[in-house]
């Protein structure tokens, strides 16, 4: 399916709908896709994020809005992540963080039920909050690893289970959704999704390009493998898959000074002359430092925005200023009156925490620096790309 390209007025885009009146933009793609979600005080954005983006394949398949458990597949991935914790002796890590692909493996295993089947909510309150149940988790997995009864017992993950249904809830072995009976397998089935067609991909020099990768980050429990491509080509995928009508899972880093929620924004502003993109540049250096400083953290109007190649992403993975701390879920383009393109995002913040209803554009420089991983449907990719990678 190939959607087409929207031009709206830009100044009644701008009135309606700009974080500060300097900016305007233009529709390019925007995809259909389901409502925003909170995650409230759980770490499990991988988990909201992807789902997101498995909602919007079904809805891109032609099939009704569906809404997905995030902490059915939560509570298995927990379990998932106790039992390979006390394989590797501790030496693994253990939190509410995780990837694109823990979905998917959880599904495969474990099925998927909606939302209305489990919500996760065991403890008393309607808001989601894992820090004590994680803290305790932790304690049961490090006494086990401490081996006092010189043997791990058999029946340790039945009581590391129960603790955690406990604070979350029992997995239903059937539930009904509009009318119909079904386990969480047979609901599974039901959708119709293929889930040996979504592929992972990354972008860094310290592995080779175009081959499977391990990726290096902490939040890989699973020790899961991506397709690596130069930076310039990880872009090519995902404008390619929003221009055809395939969503983008994204994951990367937030932490940058250049990304605000409130504002729905996401950009990567630079003051060296030497390093910038779209900008007049005699007419910028003409401003003070000071002015131009307020300008660049103002997020009123768009500002010059560094160019970023594989080098420099390398270096900013290298030293830790680049990480996996958030995962979002990519379902269009726009560009502003300068030509750059920004990516619809739609975060899981909930929907009143800034004026786009919960959604943030992220410019095109902040995602080549900043994108650490993305999830496409593999017929997303560019034939001659998905060839070098031998899909």
């Amino acid at each position: 399916m190939v959607v087409l390209l929207v031009s709206i007025s830009t100044a009644a885009f701008a009135q309606k709908s700009g974080p500060r009146s300097g900016y305007n933009f233009t529709t390019i793609v925007d995809l259909k896709t389901t409502p925003v979600k909170n995650q409230q005080s759980v770490g499990t954005c991988w988990d909201y994020a992807t789902l997101s983006f498995l909602e919007t394949e079904l809805l891109r398949k032609g099939k009704p809005v569906y809404d997905l458990a995030e902490l059915y597949v939560a509570k298995n991935a927990y379990f998932e992540k106790g039992l390979r914790y006390v394989q590797f002796h501790g030496k693994t890590n253990f939190s509410e963080g995780g990837q694109a692909h823990d979905v998917i493996d959880m599904i495969k295993k474990y099925g998927i039920v909606p939302e209305e089947a489990y919500t996760g909510l065991q403890y008393g309150r309607d808001f989601h909050i894992h820090a004590e149940m994680v803290a305790a988790l932790q304690g049961i997995l490090d006494g086990g690893n401490k081996n006092p009864n010189r043997q791990i017992t058999p029946v340790w993950t039945k009581g590391f289970m129960r603790y955690i249904e406990a604070y979350l809830g029992d997995s239903p072995e059937t539930f009904t959704y509009e009318g119909k009976e079904y386990t969480p397998q047979s609901f599974a089935a039901s959708l119709d999704l293929n889930l040996n067609d979504y592929v992972e991909l990354t972008s860094y020099q310290m592995y080779p390009f175009y081959e499977e990768v391990e990726l290096t980050i902490p939040d890989n429990w699973m020790h899961a493998h991506y397709y690596n491509l130069p930076i310039d080509e990880l872009m090519e995928v995902m404008n390619n898959a929003l221009k055809n009508g395939y969503s983008v899972c994204w994951d990367g880093d937030v932490s940058h000074n250049g990304f605000s929620h409130p504002n729905g924004l996401a950009i990567l502003p630079t003051n060296n002359p030497e390093e910038m993109i779209n900008a007049e540049i005699d007419k910028w250096t003409t401003l003070s430092a000071r002015d131009r400083e307020r300008k660049m953290q103002s997020f009123e109007s768009p500002v010059p925005e560094m160019r970023v190649d594989d080098n420099k992403r390398q270096f900013t993975f290298n030293n830790r200023q680049t990480t996996d701390d958030h995962l979002m879920h990519i379902t269009g383009m726009l560009k502003d009156q300068n030509g750059t393109i920004y990516y619809k995002t739609k975060n899981s913040w909930g929907e009143d925490r800034n004026p786009f209803g919960g959604y943030l554009y992220m410019s095109e420089p902040f995602c080549r620096l900043q994108t650490v991983a993305i999830m496409v449907h593999k017929d997303a990719i560019p034939k001659a790309i998905r060839k070098k990678l031998g899909l």
